[in-house]
C-alpha cells in the first residue's frame, strides 16, 4: 500500500517547528480515496489534508510570540529593495511561478509593507511572467511603463495623495544644421513621413536614443543619414510641443555642427536624396517660408552664420549626487574661469 499525503501549510515558515508551543488544529476536507486493483493489491490512496496553526494565547500574546509571528510572515513575502522615497521595488526573475502562489505571496507582502508604513510598491515583471499581471492588478497594481523585456507595475499604499511620478512624458529629437566654409548646408529629402514626395529639402533629423546625449545624437544622425562626419558646435534653439508621438510631448533641439568630411554616402533605406546646398537656396524654399517654426529656425541659423547669435555649448559637469558626467548647455562667452574648461 502506498499512501500519499498532500499538506498545505500557508502560514508556516521553513523554520517553524511542528512541535512548537502553539496548538495545531487539523481541518480535513472531504477525503477522496481512489483505489486501483492490481493483482489483488491496493496500489494508491490519495488524501488531502489542510494543516493550519493558531496561537493558544491569541488574546494575550507575549512580545516574544509577536516577534516570532512577524519573522514567520517575513519568510513568506516577496524579496524587495527599499528605495529613497519610502517605497520598495520587487524585481522578479524569469523563473516560472504559479499565479496563485504569487497572489498569496503578494497579499502577505502588501500587508507586511503596510505595517511598515511603506508608500509606493514597484514590481518589475520580465516578459516571461506576463501571466502574473492579472493577480497583481487584482491587488490594486496599475501599469506604469513597459519596455521590450519587462513591464513595470506600481501601487500606492497609504491613504494619502499619490505622489508617484508618471511615466516619461517627452520624446527628444534633434535637427542638425551642418554648415561648411562655403556657407553650404547639408540637406536631405526623406522617403517616408510627412515630407515624403514633397520635394522639400530639410536638415537631417532624428530621435535621441536612451542614454544618449543631445550632442552625440546630432553627430550620429548626420553620419547615419548622409555618411558625413561632423563635430558638434552649439545648441541653437529648442521647441516643445504636446500631444505628439503616442500622445507624448516632444522636445526638438536645433544643433549646429561643423563637417569633418565632405563626401556624401546617402542612407538609401530612409533618404531619397542628400546634397550640399547654398544656405540662401535652402531658406528660400516656399515650405520653409510658409511655416513659422521653420522660418524662425532659418533666421536663427542665418544670424549665427553672420555672427549675430550665440548658442549654447556643452560644458561637462559632475554633481554631488553621482560621479556620472553630464552636460550643461550654456553660452560659451560667460566670463567664469571654471566654465572655460574644454569639452572632454
Amino acid at each position: 500500500m502506498i499512501i500519499k499525503f498532500i499538506c498545505r501549510t500557508p502560514f508556516l515558515s521553513p523554520r517553524t517547528s511542528f512541535f512548537s508551543s502553539k496548538r495545531h488544529f487539523l481541518s480535513c476536507r472531504p477525503v477522496k480515496l481512489s483505489f486501483c486493483q492490481n493483482q489483488g493489491k491496493l496500489t494508491k490512496i490519495r488524501c488531502g489534508i489542510n494543516l493550519n496553526t493558531r496561537s493558544s494565547m491569541s488574546c494575550s500574546a507575549t512580545p516574544a510570540m509577536a516577534k516570532e509571528k512577524e519573522m514567520v510572515q517575513v519568510d513568506r513575502i516577496l524579496a524587495a529593495k527599499e528605495d529613497d522615497y519610502g517605497g520598495v521595488t520587487v524585481e522578479m526573475t524569469n523563473e516560472p511561478l504559479d499565479p496563485s502562489v504569487f497572489a498569496s505571496l503578494l497579499r502577505a507582502s502588501l500587508s507586511h509593507w503596510r505595517q511598515q508604513g511603506k508608500k509606493g510598491v514597484w514590481i518589475k515583471l520580465p516578459i516571461e511572467l506576463v501571466m502574473l499581471v492579472e493577480p497583481a492588478v487584482k491587488e490594486g497594481f496599475i501599469y506604469h511603463h513597459a519596455e521590450p523585456k519587462y513591464l513595470m507595475l506600481v501601487s500606492w499604499l497609504p491613504e494619502t495623495a499619490n505622489t508617484i511620478p508618471a511615466n516619461a512624458t517627452h520624446r527628444v529629437g534633434i535637427g542638425a544644421f551642418v554648415v561648411n566654409e562655403r556657407n553650404e548646408v547639408l540637406v536631405v529629402q526623406e522617403k517616408s513621413g510627412r515630407f515624403r514626395g514633397t520635394g522639400v529639402w530639410k536638415f537631417p533629423t532624428g530621435v535621441v536614443d536612451e542614454g544618449e546625449d543631445i550632442s552625440d545624437a546630432a553627430v550620429r544622425e548626420v553620419k547615419e543619414e548622409t555618411g558625413v562626419n561632423a563635430k558638434f558646435v552649439e545648441l541653437l534653439a529648442f521647441r516643445q510641443s504636446h500631444k505628439s508621438f503616442f500622445d507624448k510631448s516632444d522636445l526638438f533641439f536645433v544643433c549646429m555642427l561643423q563637417p569633418l568630411s565632405h563626401d556624401i554616402q546617402m542612407q538609401e533605406r530612409e533618404i531619397e536624396a542628400a546634397q550640399w546646398m547654398p544656405f540662401e537656396q535652402y531658406a528660400a524654399q516656399p515650405f520653409i517660408q510658409g511655416h513659422d517654426l521653420l522660418r524662425y529656425i532659418s533666421d536663427i541659423c542665418s544670424a549665427k552664420m553672420e555672427g549675430r547669435y550665440t548658442g549654447f555649448s556643452p560644458v561637462p559637469t559632475v554633481t554631488g549626487f553621482s560621479a556620472k558626467k553630464t552636460y550643461l548647455y550654456m553660452h560659451s562667452n560667460v566670463g567664469t574661469t571654471s566654465m572655460q574648461r574644454p569639452l572632454m
